[in-house]
C-alpha cells in the first residue's frame, strides 16, 4: 500500500475546502430555516384566525345548542367553509384524542380515519402526543411543523409533500366547581409544498457554487503554497540545527507577513532558549554550589570529630556549626520546593482581608532578635493605623518578613529601616526602606533571579539560599500585583509592593 506524505499544499486544500462546506452549510441551514419560517408564519396567521373564528363560533352557538340538528349542521358547514378557504383539514378532537368531527375535500383522508376507529364510534389519534399537549397547554394555542408525529407518513398524504403545518386551539369551559378545563380542541392541517421548493432552489444553487468555489481555493491554494513551503522549510531546518545544541543559527526572512514574523518570532525564541539554557546551567551550578558548600563542612567536622582531630572540649561548639549548616540545607531544599510549586502554578491562595499594619508589626516582632542583634532602629510610618487590604496573609507574610530579613542583613550596625504603608486609589503601597550597602545598577537587573547574590563576595550573605527575593517577586505575581526597587549604591534600598485594599461596608 502507497503512503503519501501530507504536504502543506494537501493540508491546505483540506482546509480551505472543510471552511469552504462548513461555511455554506451554515448559510444554507440559516436560508433553510428562516425561509421555512417566513413560509410558516403566514400559514400560522391564516390558520390561527381560522381557529379562532371556529372557536367563537363553537362558543356562542355550538355549545349552548348541541343537541340542535340544525346548529350542527350550520357549525359542519362552517368547518367546510375554513376549510376550503384556508386549504386545510379540520378536526374537532376531543380530550381523550377522539376526532368527533373530520372535514376535508379529499375522500381518501377520510379512508385514512376509519382505520382509527375504535369502541366508542370515532377515530382516535394513534400517538397521545398528537393531542396530550394540547388538552393540557391551559387555553394555548400549539403549533406543530412535520408530519404531525407520523400520522401524515401515511401513503395518502405522500402527494401533499412531508411537510404539513398543524395549528391545535383549546376549547375551554368552566364547570361548577370554577375550574377552567378544556374538553376538546380545533385541528387545521395543511400542506406545504412551496417550502420544499423553496428548499431545492437554494440548495442546487449551494452545490453549483461551492463546486466552484472549491475549484478556485484548489488553484489559489496550489500557488500560495509554493510560497509558503520555502521559508517554511528554512525554519524547519534551521529548528533541526538548534535541536541539536547550536544556538547560532538564524532566519533571514524579507517578507514582511505572517511568514516573516514567524521568522523573527522564530529568532526571538532562539534568543530566549539560548538564554534559559545560560540560566539552566547556572541554576544547575548554583544548586550544585549551594549544596556542595554547607555538605563540605558538615563532612568536614564530623570526620574532625570521628578521627580525634578535634578536641572533645570543642566537638560541641563544632556540632553546633553541623546543625547551622544542616538548617540551611533544610531552608534551601523548602524553598526550592516552595519556589517550584509557585512557578508551576499549584500554589493555592487564600483570599481574606486583613490588617496589613498588624501583620507588618507582627514580622518585626518575629524578627526582634536579628535587629536588635544589629541595634537597628525600626521606624513604621503608617498612613492611618488600620489599613485593611484583601490578600493571602500567609503568602504576604512571608514577603514581609523576606524584605524585612534582607534590609537587616544589608543594613549596618545601628542603622535604620522605614516601613511605610499608604493607600493609593484601589492599591496599598507598603515599602521596606534602609540605609544599607544598596545596589548597583546592573544588579538590580537580576535580584529577582533564583541564586542570584549581588554581594558577590557574600561577606554579608553568608547563610542566605539565593531565593528569598525570587519567591518574593512569585507571590506578588501570583497576587496580580507589582513589585519594584529604588536603590543608591552606599545609601540604601527601598522595595515597595501593592496590594488590593479592601474597602469595608462601614467605610460604604
Amino acid at each position: 500500500m502507497i503512503r503519501f506524505k501530507k504536504t502543506i499544499f494537501q493540508k491546505l486544500v483540506v482546509v480551505f475546502i472543510g471552511l469552504l462546506v462548513l461555511s455554506y452549510v451554515v448559510t444554507g441551514g440559516f436560508l433553510y430555516y428562516f425561509l421555512n419560517g417566513f413560509v410558516t408564519k403566514q400559514q400560522t396567521d391564516t390558520l390561527g384566525e381560522s381557529a379562532e373564528n371556529i372557536r367563537d363560533f363553537f362558543y356562542n352557538y355550538y355549545l349552548p345548542n348541541k343537541n340542535n340538528q340544525l346548529v350542527q349542521g350550520i357549525f359542519r358547514q362552517t368547518l367546510e367553509m375554513y376549510s376550503v378557504s384556508s386549504n386545510s383539514i379540520i378536526w374537532i378532537v376531543d380530550n381523550t384524542g377522539h376526532i368527533l368531527i373530520s372535514v376535508s375535500s379529499d375522500d381518501q383522508i377520510s379512508d385514512v380515519l376509519k382505520q382509527y376507529i375504535d369502541d366508542s364510534g370515532y377515530p382516535k389519534l394513534p400517538d397521545i402526543r398528537q393531542y396530550i399537549k394540547v388538552m393540557n397547554s391551559s387555553g394555548k394555542t400549539q403549533t406543530e411543523t412535520g408530519n404531525f408525529f407520523g400520522f401524515f407518513s401515511n401513503e395518502a398524504f405522500q402527494k401533499y409533500g412531508s411537510s404539513w403545518l398543524t395549528i391545535q386551539m383549546p376549547f375551554e369551559v368552566t364547570p361548577i366547581n370554577g375550574r377552567q378545563q378544556t374538553i376538546a380542541a380545533v385541528y387545521l392541517h395543511t400542506p406545504v409544498p412551496a417550502i420544499q421548493k423553496v428548499r431545492t432552489s437554494v440548495f442546487s444553487l449551494f452545490l453549483i457554487s461551492g463546486g466552484v468555489a472549491i475549484i478556485l481555493a484548489i488553484i489559489l491554494v496550489y500557488i500560495f503554497s509554493i510560497r509558503f513551503t520555502r521559508p517554511l522549510k528554512q525554519i524547519n531546518n534551521a529548528a533541526k540545527i538548534i535541536a541539536g545544541g547550536d544556538f547560532q543559527k538564524r532566519i533571514v526572512v524579507s517578507s514582511q507577513d505572517e511568514i516573516g514574523q514567524l521568522a523573527d518570532s522564530f529568532n526571538h525564541m532562539v534568543e530566549d532558549l539560548h538564554r534559559l539554557e545560560e540560566l539552566r546551567r547556572g541554576f544547575i551550578a548554583n544548586v550544585s554550589h549551594e549544596l556542595r558548600t554547607p555538605m563540605t563542612s558538615i563532612r568536614g567536622f564530623i570526620e574532625g570529630i570521628l578521627d580525634g582531630t578535634i578536641p572533645p572540649e570543642k566537638q560541641k561548639d563544632y556540632l553546633r556549626i553541623v546543625r547551622d549548616e544542616t538548617n540551611r540545607l533544610n531552608r534551601l531544599v523548602n524553598d526550592l520546593l516552595d519556589l517550584a510549586k509557585m512557578e508551576s502554578g499549584e500554589l493555592t491562595l487564600s483570599m481574606k482581608a486583613f490588617d496589613i499594619n498588624e501583620l507588618i508589626r507582627i514580622c518585626v516582632i518575629k524578627l526582634e532578635t536579628l535587629i536588635t542583634s544589629k541595634n537597628i532602629e525600626i521606624e513604621a510610618n503608617f498612613e492611618i493605623d488600620s489599613m485593611m487590604v484583601l490578600a493571602d496573609k500567609d503568602s504576604i507574610e512571608r514577603v514581609i518578613i523576606n524584605l524585612l530579613h534582607n534590609a537587616v542583613k544589608f543594613s549596618n550596625e545601628n542603622g535604620k529601616i522605614i516601613v511605610e504603608t499608604a493607600k493609593n486609589k484601589d492599591k496599598v503601597n507598603v515599602s521596606v526602606k534602609d540605609n544599607g550597602i544598596g545596589i548597583d545598577s546592573d544588579d538590580k537587573k537580576r535580584i529577582w533571579d533564583r541564586f542570584y547574590k549581588s554581594d558577590k563576595s557574600r561577606g554579608k550573605d553568608k547563610t542566605g539560599t539565593g531565593l528569598g527575593l525570587a519567591i518574593v517577586k512569585n507571590i506578588i505575581t501570583e497576587h496580580k500585583q507589582d513589585i519594584w526597587v529604588e536603590s543608591e549604591v552606599g545609601k540604601g534600598t527601598k522595595f515597595t509592593f501593592t496590594l488590593d485594599y479592601y474597602k469595608s461596608h462601614i467605610e460604604d
